[in-house]
């Protein structure tokens, strides 16, 4: 099926669309990474957005039951320069054409990917329509009045929920988390209390856990004026991990500022060097917004990790108590599992502040 995208600055692109085939509007962004795609169109980050990849050839190795990080793909629309209709994998169980499809997921190929990722490189990332019909002024003027919702809750969970383990009890807010996450926890022997978004901050310390963790989630940090207050006060109380959004709401709870990225950070390829130590790390990321580093000389946070891309401020930690932020995914999910140890240095703090050292099992680096 023949077909367009339309971006808010009035440059179209034909292209072959799959998938559903219907009109779709959201933010057009780019992603890098040679492999990766079913992490990526199911991961809640990306929530109502245009997700276009930078390498040519998607969908060669099918999808499968294991590389899903949600129930669902949560993108809006999927860009690819050519999309794979004869996946060869021995776990593939389906077309990406066909995924797609189940899920009405309208997706385009034959674009020059290239020209379009350099464009969202110059201009910013845009808001953008697919659409199988030729575009008309009418729909230009929706994308100029195109105002997305706010997506945490429409990706966090509706209710409580636990995952055994015989560890440390972590209580994880949820704002759109990965399942990669809660599998590196899992696999550390952690016990899970999973709370959605807007959960009250004593109803959280109410099932008595030893640490807490805040998930990624898609969108503005600004937009979630409420869970910033929550997270004031569960880090008054215990040992506080936060995780791309959730290091961001950290930031804003502590009196720092965030700010929209021009294009973002989205891939599995991003260089981020630990100050402490000097060595750099290749990591997985997705994010719009960053941390502002000159509003932090008004907290008591100070900079653990800085991107070697843009210089951005990928790390922070409490001077005066075990709280960390960190903006990549030490969980991969795609990309290197390199800062996977993460996860341990911080049930070391935990095992720390609660007294009780041995519960949590290593689990190899990721």
């Amino acid at each position: 099926m023949m077909g367009f995208l339309l971006l808010e600055d009035g440059t179209q692109f034909e292209a072959t669309l799959f998938g559903a085939g219907e009109k779709v509007i959201g933010e057009v962004v780019f992603s890098t990474g040679m492999s990766g795609y079913q992490e990526v169109l199911t991961d809640p980050s990306f929530y109502g957005q245009i997700v276009v990849l930078t390498f040519p050839l998607v969908g060669n190795y099918g999808i499968n039951a294991l590389d899903r990080q949600s129930d669902a793909p949560k993108v809006r629309g999927f860009i690819v320069r050519e999309a794979c209709r004869q996946p060869s994998h021995w776990l593939a169980q389906e077309t990406l054409q066909d995924y797609l499809r189940r899920h009405r997921i309208t997706a385009a190929e034959g674009i020059d990917t290239r020209a379009l990722t350099r464009k969202l490189r110059e201009k910013g990332t845009m808001t953008g329509m697919l659409t199988p019909d030729l575009p008309t002024p009418e729909d230009f003027l929706a994308l100029q009045e195109y105002k997305p919702q706010r997506p945490v809750p429409q990706v966090t969970t509706r209710e409580v929920y636990t995952i055994p383990g015989e560890g440390y009890h972590l209580a994880v807010l949820d704002l759109g988390i990965k399942e990669g996450i809660l599998a590196a926890l899992q696999r550390r022997n952690c016990r899970l209390t999973v709370f959605p978004a807007h959960t009250r901050a004593a109803d959280i310390l109410s099932v008595r856990p030893d640490a807490i963790v805040l998930s990624n989630g898609p969108g503005n940090p600004k937009d979630n004026p409420e869970i910033v207050e929550t997270v004031k006060i569960l880090l008054q109380h215990k040992p506080v991990l936060g995780i791309c959004l959730g290091h961001q709401l950290l930031a804003l709870a502590a009196g720092a500022d965030t700010e929209k990225l021009k294009y973002g950070h989205r891939g599995c390829n991003h260089p981020v060097k630990d100050l402490a130590t000097g060595r750099v790390y290749i990591t997985s990321q997705n994010h719009g917004y960053a941390v502002k580093e000159d509003s932090l000389d008004r907290t008591w946070l100070e900079i653990t990790h800085r991107n070697l891309n843009d210089g951005t401020v990928e790390g922070l930690r409490f001077k005066d108590r075990p709280v960390w932020g960190i903006q990549f995914h030490p969980e991969a999910c795609p990309g290197p599992v390199d800062t996977g140890f993460l996860f341990d240095r911080f049930l070391a703090a935990v095992a720390e502040a609660t007294g009780r050292g041995g519960v949590c099992a290593q689990a190899s680096g990721h």
